[in-house]
């Protein structure tokens, strides 16, 4: 049954001339920071994908070998996720998120002394285990500033971090590759200092860019402060009337159970693409790294144009989970077309490639949008931490799955169709349980659904 509760109304319905003021206020402050966070983060756990192709050799990695190292930084990021959110819930998300940068700052740049197998797998679960944390952070942080009817174009917003460090981390992580024998040290090995020191500098520096909570906001008028004050208060109650408002109630909710096991579907598709697309790209043609991250720049901010659109469409018509299934499906097909296409015709592979990128991407902002919208509070931090954490094993899975495949059968076909086939079962078994749910339709506005027939119409 759909229910037209005030929090889900779409974005573009007004908030009046104060709360309209309040919000335009409060994402000019706080969204840049969000997202140049998320871009650095985003950058740190791909860049492996880039070092590859030159570390593999260095220091003698199989496939599989890659595939499993890559992977298990998911590993320390699940295992230490719903601890770490426990912290941040304590603590204050302000120095929480703080306290992560610096740590996986550290741990990004260490890389640099990997000299094995072994010693790649310890540095990446170390990785892992210290960005702990950090998404349902600040998932959980934008709950706070945001009413859930702009949830998923602000989480789009955050989410255009993803696709944007890649497009801009690429062609960066190809041309450091060609700093071999520079001070003694490899190409890799810069790519990974370069690229890991900034996440430490904006750890020290978080406190004064981030607020905790409106209350604390003063750099909002105060008619301006109460108003989100009350309104986010108002949001919580309703959330709470679930009886689902504890720490422990966000871990033993059904709700949240079932998207994490949805987010492990689309974040196999989203790291499994992302940390092979630059072998899978190579593999177009003879080209050198430099090269390859020129060109994948290319799905990269195709996708980025991708998931600002269907997130803001994704609230002016309600229907997040159908967006998401969608989504997911776009992904599918690229993938599965990439797949058969890439030995005979690179120019239509990066077509695909492309496609699958911009669907992959797209999907974030409406599936993680909707346990947001359906806990809040306490439970909200937990249940967010749960659904990450369990999400984020696809992200061991996946790049690991694919580097078998590649091992046995010395092809990229295989690993992705694999790919393909788990977004689309996800893509199906999300549209099956959320699309007649609260959180995954709600009823547009008027205004929202005046917007949206007026866009058909153009």
């Amino acid at each position: 049954m759909r229910t037209a509760l005030p929090v889900r109304i779409a974005a573009t319905a007004s908030f009046g001339e104060l709360g309209d003021r309040t919000l335009a206020k409060v994402r000019r402050r706080i969204i840049p920071v969000i997202c140049l966070l998320y871009f650095i983060a985003f950058l740190d756990r791909n860049n492996v994908g880039f070092a590859k192709l030159t570390m593999s050799e260095d220091i003698g990695l199989s496939a599989s070998a890659y595939g499993l190292g890559a992977g298990i930084f998911f590993i320390g990021y699940a295992l230490f996720e719903i601890p770490s959110n426990g912290g941040m819930y304590r603590f204050g998300a302000r120095k929480w998120i703080a306290r992560i940068l610096v740590s996986w700052g550290i741990f990004a740049a260490a890389m640099a002394l990997v000299s094995g197998e072994v010693t790649f797998y310890v540095i990446r679960f170390l990785l892992g285990a210290a960005e702990a944390g950090f998404f349902p952070a600040v998932v959980f942080y934008l709950t706070l500033w945001f009413p859930a009817a702009q949830r998923v174009t602000v989480l789009g917003l955050f989410i255009l971090a993803q696709p944007i460090s890649n497009a801009i981390g690429a062609p960066l992580s190809g041309l450091l590759l060609n700093l071999d024998g520079l001070l003694g040290l490899q190409g890799w090995q810069w790519l990974y200092i370069i690229e890991g020191i900034p996440a430490v500098i904006l750890g020290f520096l978080a406190p004064r860019m981030l607020t905790d909570r409106p209350e604390d906001a003063a750099w909002l008028r105060e008619d301006e402060r109460n108003w989100l004050s009350t309104t986010m208060a108002r949001e919580l109650v309703e959330k709470q009337k679930s009886g689902a408002h504890t720490f422990l109630d966000g871990l033993k909710d059904r709700r949240a159970l079932v998207y994490a096991f949805l987010n492990f579907g689309m974040v196999c598709g989203i790291y499994g693409f992302g940390l092979w697309l630059p072998t899978v790209v190579s593999s177009l043609g003879k080209l050198d790294p430099a090269q390859v991250g020129f060109i994948v720049v290319i799905p990269y901010t195709a996708a980025a144009f991708a998931v600002f659109y269907w997130s803001r469409r994704s609230d002016r018509t309600g229907k997040r989970a159908v967006h998401a299934s969608i989504s997911m499906l776009a992904a599918a097909a690229g993938l599965t077309g990439a797949a058969f296409l890439l030995p005979v015709n690179p120019v239509a592979s990066l077509v695909l490639l492309t496609i699958a990128a911009m669907g992959v991407f797209s999907a974030t902002a409406p599936l993680l949008s909707m346990p947001s919208a359906a806990l809040g509070g306490a439970a909200a931090a937990a249940g967010l931490a749960l659904v990450n954490s369990i999400g984020n094993v696809g992200g061991f899975v996946a790049p690991y799955a694919v580097g078998l495949f590649n091992d046995a059968t010395h092809s990229n076909l295989a690993g992705l169709l694999f790919l393909a086939a788990c977004l689309v079962i996800t893509a199906t078994a999300t549209y099956l349980y959320a699309r007649r749910r609260p959180e995954g339709t709600a009823v547009p506005s008027a205004a929202a659904a005046a917007q949206l027939a007026a866009d058909r119409t153009n």
